[in-house]
């Protein structure tokens, strides 16, 4: 099966010989060989150099397509107890509180390894090794729902999100998705925890909310979403990963993840970030995210709006459903499941007798 899709071989990333095995299998089947495992790995090696600026010491999950995107997903948290001495790990606790060892990428043979597993797309934590109880990252979600797109997505981004960020005295670096959404990342000083990052992030989402009331919403039920862009401030939660910059994603054309300058956003379209254009346009352009580690920006800001939030009632959100009850947080009931009786005017639970 190895001789039929291409001999393996070694391949020397900076210095480190990485085995590459079944070079020929077709990884994205509409783009045939031109969507190869070689190709897929040729061009995360073209792109190593800023993405490992983004993912350095970061622990990192992989989405791996051992077949191709068209066969078996694996989201892969662990790296292997057998693995090459030149990869690095970092200790990660999840919500349950169990632990792993999960990748830490140093030097681009990581994730040239990471490739050779399989690996399409590079999920990062927010955080840095060894620090894993402290974000450093506060990330901005822009999620199209049905009815809206990425333009959707791209508008409120530039015309509301920025502006809010201006006007809090914080920089943000946009990015696509690789899909239909915007990412948006904001570096942060380190000394907060997940529950209070998360909240800035529910802070801040509120505020563009409140601008754009008509074409975002909050709401974590889909039901309540109508055809709005939803922030999804969980993203923000433990052990919830964002695709990396420079990440191609399982897409028939293998698009890419794109860190862009707020210009750049205003007009783009993701479908021409692809592993055939993105590698011209690292090698042609200025990197438009060389600055993200110039400011460790406070969230004092956005915690200020949290308790300007709590003093109109608005409280915390919902977690996703496999994490553990956190403190403070509202019952995860869907809203056409509650039962009126057992509510009171403010949507609290009144409790039994």
């Amino acid at each position: 099966m190895a001789e039929k899709f291409g001999a393996a071989t070694e391949v020397d990333v900076d210095g480190v010989a990485v085995r590459l095995t079944s070079p020929d299998k077709v990884y994205f089947p509409e783009l045939g060989s031109a969507g190869t495992k070689r190709t897929l790995f040729d061009y995360y090696l073209a792109v190593a150099a800023p993405m490992v600026a983004v993912l350095r010491d970061r622990p990192t999950h992989l989405q791996r397509f051992p077949d191709g995107i068209d066969g078996e997903e694996i989201y892969q948290k662990r790296v292997p107890a057998k693995h090459p001495d030149y990869l690095k790990t970092c200790e990660v606790t999840f919500p349950s509180g169990r632990t792993a060892d999960a990748l830490k990428v140093t030097h681009p043979s990581a994730i040239a390894w990471a490739v050779q597993m399989g690996t399409v797309t590079l999920h990062p934590w927010q955080v840095r090794c060894p620090d894993t109880e402290h974000p450093d990252e506060l990330r901005v979600d822009l999620d199209p729902q049905p009815g809206t797109d990425f333009e959707d997505a791209r508008e409120i981004a530039v015309d509301v999100l920025k502006p809010v960020l201006e006007e809090l005295g914080l920089v943000g670096y946009p990015k696509t998705s690789g899909g239909r959404g915007v990412h948006v990342f904001i570096r942060i000083a380190p000394e907060w925890d997940f529950i209070e990052v998360r909240r800035a992030g529910i802070a801040l989402a509120r505020e563009v909310e409140r601008r754009a009331p008509d074409r975002v919403t909050t709401s974590w039920w889909k039901e309540e979403r109508g055809q709005r862009l939803f922030i999804d401030y969980n993203q923000n939660a433990r052990d919830r990963t964002f695709a990396s910059a420079y990440s191609v994603r399982r897409t028939a054309i293998a698009t890419v993840s794109t860190p862009l300058t707020w210009k750049e956003l205003a007009t783009a379209d993701p479908d021409d970030y692809t592993i055939a254009t993105v590698p011209k346009l690292v090698a042609t352009r200025d990197d438009p995210w060389a600055e993200i580690e110039s400011v460790a920006h406070s969230i004092a800001p956005l915690l200020e709006l949290v308790a300007a939030d709590e003093e109109r009632g608005l409280a915390d959100l919902p977690y996703p459903p496999s994490y553990p009850k956190m403190p403070g947080e509202p019952p995860r009931v869907q809203p056409s499941k509650k039962v009126a009786a057992h509510w009171d005017d403010d949507g609290n639970p009144v409790a039994d007798g």
